[in-house]
């Protein structure tokens, strides 16, 4: 299958998987660019060296096979000019920005080969990234999980409205798990799409598997946008949660919530899988996975699905 995304990052099949702390380790990354996707390193929880061994362990699982991989870095992170001098250093092929100004880096990875994509969550911010001279855009709607943005857009009205600013490869994420969300998504406009909470449940996330058992029996309804005062992410109703959840309905100040939240917590939720006063961040779709599988056979479920969505479609009278 061709697109613009996959023509973009030479790859077989326009699935990315996100760059998830805690999750997004070099098993995963590798597993998906193994399968024809593109996967991403999530450095958003890796001090500098940490992220320089992933690099090393993702470039030699891939040798020989002529298939790229990413690392996915929040502008927001603190050593984030180390990590700038890294990945161009390790000559990282693809970077996808999130979390800030894509102005700030853009030119500068560029300059040294490096595809990059930026993360937006409005048309507004599309058009910013577009300016900056990005490669590609997500437009990731407020279903995902993790940090979102604070116009609370859904995915089905967030990509046709950033389809209309752009025509640049445009990727779809927020609530896609399954090959019909992705038909769905190429539907509205995207070239392609990236999953996040669907790979974080694979067998070869770096998340505990604690954790993993948690989100694979959640329902609809079991996660909720809060935080919103400090930046919004999307949380599984723990008791953390619902400590957060008083708080705010109290007025609780952004710095009564920041010591709330503390240093580590979602360290603490998502890799060392403590389900109580953790951190557990996870999208509105955990509720259609109900499996930890390997990204392999994740990988042929979603074109398998995709493949008989398209040929239901193509059954349709008008």
């Amino acid at each position: 299958m061709k697109t613009a995304v996959t023509e973009l990052f030479n790859i077989e099949h326009p699935i990315v998987s996100g760059g998830m702390v805690w999750c997004s380790g070099w098993r995963l990354a590798a597993a998906v660019s193994s399968c024809g996707g593109l996967g991403l390193i999530g450095a958003g929880s890796m001090h500098p060296e940490t992220l320089a061994d992933h690099i090393a362990k993702a470039r030699a699982a891939l040798a020989g096979s002529g298939k790229p991989f990413g690392v996915n870095v929040p502008l927001f992170y603190p050593e984030i000019e180390t990590i700038i001098d890294l990945l161009i250093a390790e000559q990282v092929p693809i970077v996808f920005t999130s979390g800030g100004n894509p102005s700030l880096y853009t030119a500068r990875l560029k300059d040294h080969g490096i595809r990059v994509a930026h993360v937006v969550a409005s048309a507004r911010f599309a058009r910013k990234a577009a300016a900056a001279g990005v490669d590609a855009i997500v437009a990731e709607g407020f279903e995902a999980g993790g940090h979102n943005g604070r116009e609370e857009i859904t995915t089905l009205a967030l990509i046709p409205q950033v389809r209309e600013v752009t025509d640049l490869p445009l990727l779809a994420a927020g609530g896609i798990a399954t090959g019909r969300g992705m038909l769905a998504a190429l539907s509205l406009g995207a070239d392609g799409v990236q999953l996040g909470t669907r790979f974080a449940l694979s067998q070869e996330s770096s998340a505990h598997e604690a954790f993993k058992e948690r989100c694979v029996g959640l329902g609809e309804g079991d996660t909720m946008l809060c935080l919103k005062k400090l930046g919004p992410v999307r949380l599984v109703k723990n008791e953390f949660y619902q400590h957060v959840a008083e708080a705010e309905s109290r007025g609780a100040s952004a710095d009564e919530l920041r010591e709330l939240l503390g240093a580590k917590r979602s360290k603490r939720g998502i890799f060392e899988g403590d389900l109580i006063e953790g951190e557990l961040e996870i999208g509105q779709a955990a509720s259609l996975i109900h499996r930890i599988e390997p990204v392999a056979q994740i990988m042929q479920t979603l074109l398998d699905e995709f493949r008989t969505a398209v040929n239901e479609v193509k059954q349709w009278e008008i």
